[in-house]
């Protein structure tokens, strides 16, 4: 494997290793299958297209995460106030996202950034051994610095409640709690950090395209589990860290795939059998081990 693809590899795993922590809040801290994931991973990239075409990558950032919010605040409210089951409420809000997205792209399938302003503008230059590490460091800050807050968040009063509601929620209610909120911010966050890795991705490809969020809720789970059964689970920092470095070994057994001539057709297919054996690696280390 070369340099440029190992490095590639990296920067995407640490892109997509924000929205594996979004899917981690939803899946791993409140035990809800949300596939909104996919829908609002889009939505991030299309915000943030369009305001770098304004001239407002930095602020497309922030805008899409408030973008994501609201898609999950619009599952979450799907689910408590109108009882719908959670994977049924997941798929409602990403059918409606679909034709939202085309609306914030002003009815394009897809939005070209060449040329254009991006977050990654003002580190280009950063040249090591010959080769531009803007976009990884500039992602590893990023990475970085939401990793910290989740944890301090995950920490706080409100944060042992929502990690107490996916553990035992009738328990968290008998207490007084109002789940439902706990439930709303937690699915807010969960898309809202899904859709900034949208919107690092469209800018670090420099485009959008309104069908680049298929799968990504699989990609977001197989990084969890892949990051858990490697790495541990001891503790909650640990847990954090093991869902991001989950996610960089994902994608380098994906270019690993891809380097041996496997067709990229076939990249869903092994990114199913991934999470497949992730899952039943505990079934499969007692019956062979």
């Amino acid at each position: 494997m070369s340099v440029m693809v190992l490095l590639g590899s990296i920067e995407l795993g640490i892109i997509y290793a924000i929205m594996a922590l979004g899917v981690f809040v939803s899946f791993r801290t409140l035990n809800m299958p949300d596939l909104s994931v996919d829908g609002s991973f889009v939505l991030g990239a299309a915000v943030s297209a369009v305001m770098s075409l304004n001239g407002h990558p930095f602020l497309g950032l922030g805008i899409a995460f408030i973008a994501g919010c609201g898609a999950g605040s619009i599952t979450a409210l799907l689910h408590t106030k109108l009882k719908i089951q959670p994977l049924l409420a997941g798929i409602l809000t990403m059918l409606a996202l679909y034709s939202l997205n085309l609306k914030v792209m002003s009815g394009r399938a897809n939005i070209p950034l060449i040329n254009k302003a991006t977050v990654f503008k003002p580190f280009e230059g950063i040249i090591l051994g010959g080769y531009d590490y803007s976009k990884l460091l500039f992602s590893l800050a990023v990475l970085t610095l939401l990793l910290l807050l989740l944890f301090l968040f995950l920490k706080t009063r409100l944060g042992f409640v929502l990690r107490a509601t996916g553990d035992n929620d009738q328990m968290v209610r008998a207490l007084g709690v109002n789940t439902d909120l706990v439930i709303l911010v937690g699915l807010a966050l969960s898309n809202g950090l899904v859709a900034v890795a949208g919107a690092l991705i469209a800018q670090s490809q420099s485009f959008v395209d309104v069908g680049m969020g298929i799968g990504m809720v699989v990609i977001g789970l197989a990084s969890v589990i892949i990051g858990e059964v490697v790495f541990g689970v001891s503790s909650l920092m640990r847990r954090l860290i093991a869902v991001i470095l989950g996610s960089i070994l994902y994608r380098l057994i994906i270019a690993f795939a891809l380097e041996i001539g496997m067709p990229p057709t076939d990249l869903k297919l092994v990114s199913a059998v991934i999470v497949a054996l992730a899952m039943s690696m505990p079934i499969l280390k007692k019956r062979f081990l």
